[in-house]
C-alpha cells in the first residue's frame, strides 16, 4: 500500500499556487513531486495536489492512503461535507475518475506539522517560480 502526503500552497487566496507530493511504500520514499500551478485558491491547490497524486500513483499500486492537512478536502472525499464550489466540483469529477484506478483508497487528515515535507515541496515550487521570474525581469 502506498502512503501519500499531499499539500497545496497558495500565496494569496487566490494567488500564486503550487503542490507538493511525497509517495512512500514501506517507509521508503519512492517519489517527491512538486509543481507550480499558476493562480489558484488554496482549496483549488489542495484538490490539484490530490488529482496529481492519483495520476502519479495509478501506475504504482492499487491500494493507497492519502494524508492531507486539509480538513475540507479529506471530509469532502470521505463524504462528511458536501462539495458546493463549482471550480472544485470540476476537479472532483477528475478525481472520481482517477479513483477508479485503485482497489482501495483511504483519506486521512493529519495535523499540519505531520505534513511538513509535502508543504516544503509545494513552497519550493513557489520559490523556484518566483526566483525564475525575478531573474527574467532583470
Amino acid at each position: 500500500m502506498l502512503e501519500v502526503n499531499i499539500d497545496g500552497a497558495s500565496r494569496g487566496n487566490p494567488g500564486l499556487s503550487a503542490i507538493g507530493i511525497i509517495v512512500k511504500q514501506n517507509d521508503m520514499t519512492l517519489i517527491e513531486h512538486y509543481e507550480y500551478l499558476g493562480i489558484r485558491t488554496n482549496n483549488q491547490a489542495e484538490y490539484e495536489s490530490l488529482r496529481r497524486a492519483l495520476e502519479i500513483c495509478s501506475k504504482l499500486d492499487k491500494e493507497i492512503t492519502i494524508f492531507s492537512d486539509s480538513e475540507l478536502l479529506i471530509n469532502q472525499r470521505n463524504s462528511k461535507y458536501k462539495l458546493r464550489n463549482q471550480e472544485l466540483k470540476v476537479i472532483s469529477r477528475d478525481i472520481s475518475v482517477l479513483e477508479k484506478n485503485f482497489e482501495k483508497i483511504l483519506y486521512k487528515h493529519v495535523p499540519r506539522e505531520k505534513n511538513s515535507k509535502a508543504d516544503k515541496l509545494a513552497n519550493r515550487a513557489l520559490n523556484e517560480h518566483i526566483k525564475k521570474n525575478m531573474e527574467l525581469a532583470k
